[in-house]
């Protein structure tokens, strides 16, 4: 399957599908104080890179990647499409969102993940990334695994 990935408005039909897609799957897994989402307004925000994954016309993932003033950034609202689960979209989102960080100057990449996402959990164990505690306004959740990828 061919798919583009490329830098694109967060607020757009085919995206916000996706994200009341990512909300519904994360409401099914989490009591709502366990789902740390962030809204389309948030992602629209300076600081923020926006990348969504095209077949055609159709939209069937994207992610986002949140620069903070330290030199580190975190991954959010990473998502793909049932429809497209199995295409290795995840990897190809991955790949972009890396190298997003790597020519921002980013040192540190961190994530938050709920331990009920084993698929997600495995796709970021196996590009490097290592369990750490809360970290920035996250609080210790059971439910949450805090995870980060040095980059330099």
């Amino acid at each position: 399957m061919t798919v583009t990935i490329a830098l694109e408005p967060p607020r757009q039909a085919g995206v916000l599908r996706l994200l009341e897609l990512s909300d519904a799957y994360a409401a099914s897994l989490y009591p709502a104080e366990s789902n740390h989402m962030v809204d389309v307004s948030s992602l629209e925000e300076s600081g923020m890179s926006f990348f969504v994954a095209r077949k055609d016309d159709a939209i069937l993932g994207c992610c986002a990647l949140v620069e903070a003033s330290d030199g580190t950034a975190e991954i959010k609202r990473m998502f793909v499409d049932e429809a497209a689960r199995g295409f290795k979209l995840g990897k190809q989102l991955m790949d972009v969102i890396l190298e997003r960080a790597v020519e921002r100057g980013m040192s540190i990449i961190r994530l938050e993940t709920g331990i009920y996402q084993p698929q997600a959990i495995g796709l970021y164990r196996a590009y490097g990334f290592v369990e750490i505690g809360a970290f920035g306004d996250y609080k210790p959740d059971p439910l949450s695994i805090f995870m980060e990828k040095r980059l330099s």
